[in-house]
């Protein structure tokens, strides 16, 4: 929406300057072109903030959800190699438990 307010500048400025930016369940669907181009400057934007990224999609398998090769290394070659990684293991939380 911001891209045809005309405003995406001016917003993706004011994300770049959040101290945490939070991306949950990022990865579930391909990147568009344009998705790309801008994740690609937002995290570029971030190299001294904070980003958390949640994902169902392993790490390996990013770089098919970006989509295009050379956005895929530049946007991961920002966020994995400085990144700390935590991969859970065992049943959802989100499953009732037995009692």
């Amino acid at each position: 929406m911001a891209h045809s307010e005309g405003s995406f500048r001016k917003r993706l400025m004011q994300i770049a300057k959040v101290d945490m930016l939070i991306l949950d369940d990022w990865g579930l669907s391909t990147l568009t072109q344009s998705e790309r181009r801008d994740l690609l400057e937002l995290i570029d934007d971030r190299t001294q903030k904070a980003t958390l990224i949640t994902s169902q999609i392993p790490v390996k398998a990013w770089h098919e959800v970006i989509g295009e090769p050379t956005l895929a290394d530049a946007i991961l070659d920002r966020i994995v190699h400085r990144a700390h990684t935590i991969e859970l293991t065992g049943d959802s939380m989100r499953k009732t438990k037995k009692t």
